[in-house]
């Protein structure tokens, strides 16, 4: 809304390119159709929320694979389905407070400056008080826990952490997993792991949370998501997998409120987590895009290949700002992204985390990336 409000009625000066939003628009799989159109007739039941049984193990499975887990997952206690990740993250921060035990003042939930607004939105919906940590370059674009006082920790209720993170591409490695996951344990909060890109990366895989959190997984669920491993935003399937404690009473509020997923949708899913091949097709392609903002973008703007995800975050500070670049690149290159202070909250001493960034989504096709980012430069030099 802000970025349309920036813009207004201006005309691009040049056949418009979105970057703005982290939609993927690589190809669907080639099974969805198939999968769907074998399992139409299950459009007629009403799914349980707990999700198909199949599902749950597909899940289990797949974490087991991708991760080094201290033990198997156990897809009858420790998964439950999601309509898509944005809300089960949403609802898990409404489920927290009656998990925590009793705060030592206002509940506190603590989230990364910038950050995925939906975070933000359960925080305030759970009437706790949202604190935002600022995630910069000086902190390697992940909140210092070194900065956080026994007096903020002990009213903390959850914890969001997105790692890769959205926008920076930051990875949170297993040492600073370790770590966060000390103090949950240590304060009784939950750690809530948002990890919807880590099937896209550019250097090693990211580790997961589930990989630091001992053999009972306790006080951490993760949240993973089809939309961006298999280009599939629109299916709205995901999954939450973790602490039976917290995923047992996430499910009683889920019960009575929570949007069911349609059963040939999770079906489509259980083919998804079996496939690799879809995903490794998928990061051959961003790779590719990756390779063309090397090219293009050189050291210019602080670019720097993120460790994940496949969004970029360049400081524009030194060409007249996040909104007046923004606005430039609109007027006379038609390329449409994201002022970064847009995706921040002003910190207590008036900064803005997000302030002097640019968010560009590389989420166009190859040639289209390539026109995009030789306009970027073209005009800002």
């Amino acid at each position: 809304m802000r970025l349309r409000e920036l813009l207004g009625d201006l005309p691009p000066g040049m056949p418009a390119i979105s970057l703005a939003v982290g939609e993927p628009q690589h190809a669907v799989p080639s099974f969805v159709g198939p999968v769907l159109d074998a399992h139409l007739a299950e459009f007629g039941r009403y799914p349980m929320n707990k999700g198909l049984d199949e599902f749950c193990v597909a899940a289990a499975q797949w974490l087991g694979r991708r991760f080094k887990l201290p033990r198997p997952i156990d897809p009858a206690s420790e998964v439950l389905v999601l309509n898509g990740s944005r809300e089960g993250l949403f609802l898990a921060a409404l489920a927290a407070p009656h998990w925590v035990n009793g705060r030592a003042g206002r509940p506190a939930i603590l989230m990364p400056n910038p950050f995925y607004g939906v975070y933000e939105a359960g925080a305030i919906a759970a009437q706790c008080e949202p604190v935002y940590l600022p995630a910069t370059a000086k902190t390697g674009f992940l909140p210092d826990l070194n900065m956080l006082s026994e007096a903020l920790l002990a009213r903390t209720v959850a914890f969001y952490l997105a790692s890769p993170a959205n926008p920076q591409g930051s990875v949170a490695d297993p040492d600073y997993l370790a770590k966060l996951i000390a103090l949950a344990r240590r304060h009784g909060f939950l750690l809530f792991s948002d990890e919807c890109y880590s099937e896209i990366y550019t250097q090693r895989p990211p580790a997961s949370a589930l990989e630091q959190a001992g053999p009972d997984f306790q006080n951490v669920v993760v949240f993973q998501s089809l939309s961006k491993r298999s280009n599939l935003p629109g299916l709205r399937v995901g999954f939450a997998a973790g602490d039976r404690s917290f995923l047992s009473a996430f499910l009683e509020l889920r019960n009575v409120s929570s949007p069911q997923v349609p059963l040939p949708a999770q079906r489509v899913a259980i083919t998804a987590y079996a496939d690799e091949a879809h995903v490794e097709e998928n990061q051959r392609l961003y790779k590719l895009k990756f390779d063309l903002a090397d090219q293009i973008l050189g050291g210019r703007y602080g670019y720097r290949r993120p460790a994940g995800g496949f969004l970029l975050w360049l400081d524009v500070s030194q060409h007249g700002g996040d909104e007046a670049v923004t606005l430039r690149l609109w007027r006379e290159a038609g390329l449409r992204v994201v002022p970064g202070r847009y995706l921040a909250r002003d910190q207590a001493d008036g900064s803005n985390p997000g302030a002097g960034y640019i968010r560009v989504a590389l989420v166009q096709d190859q040639a289209t990336t390539a026109e995009a980012l030789h306009r970027l430069v073209g005009v800002l030099g």
